[in-house]
């Protein structure tokens, strides 16, 4: 009796494991997709007017090590480069990185950041750690180099 329990609520584990599996890498490409949304629209507010940006790198960020608009000009090409990278999941590891340190950068840089502001780049930070961390997923163009390097 309570190996025939025992045995049904294994199976049952062993179907939700499967289901958790199957939805998984469809999770990852979300967190991928979602993160790189956000830092692609910005980086396209950005371009889109241009001299208000320049203006906002020079007086209202206070960008540590870098001059104002250099600051401007690699901030905008992160935004711009790295989303699509973390779509197609090309280089996904270097590129969550990468822009996991300009979301740094960005929170410590804006001295009027609001605490929904801040949390924001929190939530940005972990889903790009996670992705720093456990890699693109399944539904990337890494694994399907990764698998074929392998044979």
């Amino acid at each position: 009796m309570v190996s025939a329990v025992i045995n049904t609520l294994r199976s049952w584990y062993m179907i939700a494991v499967r289901g958790l599996e199957f939805v998984a890498p469809l999770l990852d490409l979300g967190i991928r997709c979602y993160v790189a949304w956000v830092f692609w629209r910005s980086g396209n507010v950005k371009i889109q007017s241009w001299s208000s940006t320049l203006e906002l790198f020079k007086w209202e960020y206070d960008v540590p090590i870098f001059p104002p608009e250099f600051a401007a000009y690699l901030a905008t090409g992160i935004e711009l480069v790295m989303p699509v990278l973390l779509v197609i999941g090309l280089a996904t590891r270097p590129a969550a990185l990468i822009l996991f340190v300009l979301n740094w950068f960005a929170a410590v840089s804006y001295p009027d950041i609001s605490i929904g502001g801040m949390k924001d780049h929190y939530l940005w930070g972990l889903m790009l750690l996670f992705t720093v961390f456990h890699g693109p997923g399944k539904l990337s163009i890494d694994e399907l180099l990764r698998r074929r390097l392998r044979s």
